[in-house]
């Protein structure tokens, strides 16, 4: 059974994600996150994060993360200046699932991320969809054989080694950072014995209302982005962790968002998802 500790005064982070005596979530030292405003650069401090309206780009982490959130039973709500993010987290037969509610004005484009920071040895793999579009983004360039393209926010590839780089596998440090995006709604994550699935999906309405030709508008982008960092990042003072983080959107960055690529509040004022966790091998 999973386990989940979270932190509502401390903009709602999860701190402590635990299955038969395994703590799968990193962390580091960070006091400096117990002071953090609006507006304050983010402080790493480990954890699962609640990264909206973006994760990279202004604000850096997306603008929950220094909010303090209130709790109400199992519901937990933090009010930002275009949005209110409602979670409610329950313990299912196999895990733990969260369902999330944003309200904001209809039109309201956002990304949002489970920032999940995981602790995981160097022979952990990744399983996600083979084959499912991965973008990579700059940070990737001296990692490829080709030259990057002058200006492009992305590159496409096909998972699980988009552009010959092979994500699947993390392997010892070796000084690198790499971000991707997959276009999955599932993750499996295998480290030694130990398995932890992570899967999202959109439970509420279409961005679109049906047209008057009987056709339904797109859904909310769903996806599962990856941080791979082997102590290549940040650069003053590196240190190893992978984030492996179901998202709403195809980006990093909300400012990188073309058609399609960002979340959208739809006519009701209201998008709906859930995010679900288990123990139990879902691997694609």
């Amino acid at each position: 059974m999973l386990g989940v500790v979270t932190d509502p005064a401390h903009g709602g982070r999860w701190t402590s994600l635990r299955a038969d005596g395994r703590e799968w979530l990193w962390r580091r030292p960070a006091p400096e996150r117990d002071t953090a405003v609006p507006g304050a650069a983010f402080v790493d401090a480990g954890g699962l994060e609640e990264c909206v309206p973006t994760v990279r780009g202004r604000p850096d982490h997306g603008d929950a993360w220094s909010r303090p959130w209130t709790r109400d039973g199992d519901t937990e709500r933090v009010h930002c200046d275009a949005f209110t993010l409602t979670r409610t987290l329950r313990v299912t037969p196999d895990g733990v699932a969260a369902d999330y509610t944003l309200a904001a004005e209809p039109g309201f484009r956002f990304l949002w991320a489970a920032h999940a920071l995981l602790d995981l040895s160097e022979h952990a793999t990744l399983h996600m969809t083979g084959g499912a579009t991965t973008r990579l983004f700059p940070e990737a360039a001296a990692l490829l054989t080709e030259p990057w393209p002058d200006g492009a926010p992305w590159l496409a590839g096909s998972w699980p080694a988009p552009r010959g780089l092979a994500l699947d596998r993390l392997g010892p440090d070796d000084g690198t950072a790499v971000g991707a995006v997959v276009d999955t709604h599932l993750c499996c994550v295998h480290d030694g014995r130990d398995r932890l699935s992570f899967s999202v999906r959109v439970t509420g309405d279409t961005v679109a209302a049906r047209t008057a030709g009987g056709r339904y508008g797109i859904e909310q982008p769903v996806s599962i982005a990856l941080w791979r960092n082997l102590g290549g990042f940040p650069e003053a003072d590196p240190y190893r962790s992978t984030g492996v983080e179901p998202m709403l959107g195809r980006v990093f960055d909300l400012a990188d968002a073309g058609p399609g690529d960002a979340a959208e509040v739809p006519a009701t004022g209201e998008a709906h998802w859930r995010l679900t966790l288990t123990t139990a091998c879902r691997c694609p």
